[in-house]
């Protein structure tokens, strides 16, 4: 049996997938938070170069890769595709399962897949530094890899949660000559603000965009870099998938299943993209099923509300409709730090109110527990964002195994957790408390942002 399929880097896609074509209804607009009208691309050119300003709005259902950064990409792509046989005898399931493993990028997961194409076009159009937020580090020190690659300086709000757990994500950030600030900091109005009502607070990931998009707008030379949820970032991604494609024709297989964990949706995505293309356009000999994966502290998807709100909790991104617990939720201190953004991609979000993605959510215990026995089994450690997935997978497998099917599955191991082993310690010590937000805080949010927008004359 083959264990592990590769692509040669003169099989690299040439070109990124752009999901909105293919999307069931067009793309809600990115609204205006003071009008409630639709704002136009250029509005956006303050934060973004203008090639990803294009990207963004595009309309192409595939976007060229500049060779420039092919060249960088192919410091780790492509990225295998690997049967877990192991995983699959220790279940005794009929599933067959695959992962495309993204750990084995410089900085460890599938971040600088987007992150060398945002700090490229950056440093194309004269831009000096880039300012960002991160949770648990993997999208801090993924730029913080890039614009060391470029030339850009670079300075990286960190959830202080994560700051605090992760200490060597920060020094990999470091090391790449990033500086690094645990939010909420003092360096911004809006930090200032959240840490007068609450000095300790543990902060969010939209408390440190907040913050990374306030340096950004108020010094020269510095634009805003974005790890998740808006549309180039999930494009980018979605050379995961376009490998994936390739790779599972060697296998001679195609998923039943494309499973993968969200945050704000770009790993899933950039897997399960590709492969939803192939299905709306008649190309897929399967009828493949989409599952994203997040936690039960943090359910955008699975308790959300599917409206109009704001991506930070300053308030000072455009409206997006998303799946959102409200742009004022702060998350319990889990572990998957990638995974505590309060809403989902706007394009992942309408997918799944069309039933054509579906959704689940799982505790960090059990999410751990299921990490255990992938690393027993198939000796990668994952991150504790991939583990989400792999709890949907090991479900699916013993779904399988109990109706004595044959299905194929596919998902992302998108990081490695080699950094997060405070975490699996503390699951074996059994202090990981199984975390779950509850709906009425959600519905309370919500009410308070229909309150907020009716002020402003904005109907949601």
């Amino acid at each position: 049996m083959t264990k592990k399929y590769t692509l040669g880097e003169d099989e690299l896609p040439r070109e990124w997938y752009n999901v909105v074509p293919d999307l069931p209804e067009p793309l809600p607009p990115l609204l205006n938070p003071a009008t409630g009208e639709p704002l136009p691309p250029e509005a956006f050119e303050r934060l973004f170069p203008r090639e990803l300003v294009r990207q963004e709005f595009s309309g192409e259902r595939f976007i060229p890769i500049p060779e420039e950064l092919l060249e960088v990409y192919r410091l780790w792509r492509p990225t295998p595709l690997i049967r877990a046989e192991r995983l699959e005898r220790a279940l005794r399931t009929p599933a067959r399962i695959y992962y495309k493993y993204e750990g084995v990028s410089p900085p460890g997961s599938h971040k600088p897949n987007t992150a060398v194409a945002q700090a490229y076009y950056n440093v194309r159009e004269g831009v000096e530094r880039l300012t960002t937020e991160t949770g648990a580090g993997q999208w801090g020190s993924a730029l913080a890899f890039a614009t060391n690659l470029f030339g850009l300086k670079c300075t990286v709000y960190m959830v202080r949660a994560s700051y605090e757990q992760k200490p060597y994500r920060r020094v990999l950030m470091h090391l790449w000559g990033a500086e690094v600030v645990p939010s909420p900091s003092p360096r911004t109005e809006s930090g200032r603000k959240i840490l007068e009502q609450d000095p300790n607070h543990p902060g969010s990931l939209g408390i440190a965009i907040s913050e990374a998009i306030e340096d950004a707008v108020s010094h020269e030379g510095t634009k805003y870099g974005l790890g998740s949820v808006l549309n180039h970032v999930l494009l980018h991604q979605t050379i995961i998938g376009l490998e994936a494609v390739r790779q599972m024709e060697e296998a001679g297989d195609f998923p039943d299943y494309v499973v993968g964990c969200v945050g704000g949706g770009s790993n899933f995505a950039g897997l399960a993209y590709p492969f939803y293309y192939l299905k709306v356009s008649g190309k897929a000999p399967k009828d493949t099923r989409f599952i994203a994966v997040e936690p039960t502290a943090c359910p955008s998807m699975t308790k959300g509300v599917y409206t109009y709100d704001f991506g930070d909790t300053a308030r000072l991104t455009p409206l997006l409709k998303m799946y959102t617990l409200g742009h004022d939720y702060v998350p319990p201190p889990i572990h998957a730090g990638g995974l505590r953004y309060h809403g989902a991609a706007p394009t992942l979000s309408l997918l799944v109110k069309h039933g054509l993605f579906e959704s689940v959510a799982y505790n960090q215990v059990e999410v751990f527990e299921a990490a255990t026995l992938f690393a027993r089994t198939e000796g990668f450690v994952p991150a504790p964002e991939s583990a989400h997935a792999i709890k949907a997978v090991i479900d699916l497998a013993l779904e399988a195994k109990r109706r004595s099917e044959e299905v194929v599955i596919l998902f992302n191991l998108s990081g490695h957790g080699l950094l997060d082993l405070r975490a699996y310690q503390e699951f074996f010590e059994g202090v990981l408390p199984p975390y779950e937000y509850p709906r009425e805080k959600v519905e309370e949010s919500i009410a308070k942002l229909k309150a907020l927008l009716a002020e402003r004359g904005i109907t949601v």
